[in-house]
């Protein structure tokens, strides 16, 4: 059953692929908050924290995340799901970063691993 893109059962599903898959665990050091405007529920923040000993993914806000990412609806669903890359979105001013960007770079590989985790996930945009 298709779990809904933003909503609390994503971000539960989103957080066991995580910690279910071992590239991601033994690599990831980093907190992420996201900030998507223009959801059809208004504006949703939620962040993934895998600086402790099991990553999570959920809706809210993280003080002092390690990178804040910001972007339309529109873009996050593309991003998420797998129809638009990351760092293109990022060269076309399609997301907006803050915060740690030399830890953001020095993570790239367990951003991929992220992605990985995550692709089997059935999720309605």
């Amino acid at each position: 059953m298709a779990v809904k893109f933003l909503s609390e059962d994503w971000a539960t599903e989103v957080t066991a692929a995580l910690q279910a898959h071992e590239a991601f665990t033994s690599s990831a050091d980093m907190s992420l908050q996201f900030v998507v405007t223009d959801a059809p529920e208004g504006e949703v923040k939620f962040y993934m924290d895998a600086s402790g000993d099991e990553p999570v993914q959920k809706l809210g806000e993280l003080e002092d995340a390690d990178v804040t990412i910001s972007s339309s609806y529109e873009t996050a669903s593309a991003i998420f799901s797998g129809e638009l890359n990351t760092q293109m979105a990022f060269m076309t001013g399609k997301i907006k970063v803050s915060g740690n960007l030399a830890k953001l770079m020095t993570q790239q590989s367990a951003l991929g691993h992220w992605a990985t985790a995550v692709a089997g996930l059935d999720v309605e945009y």
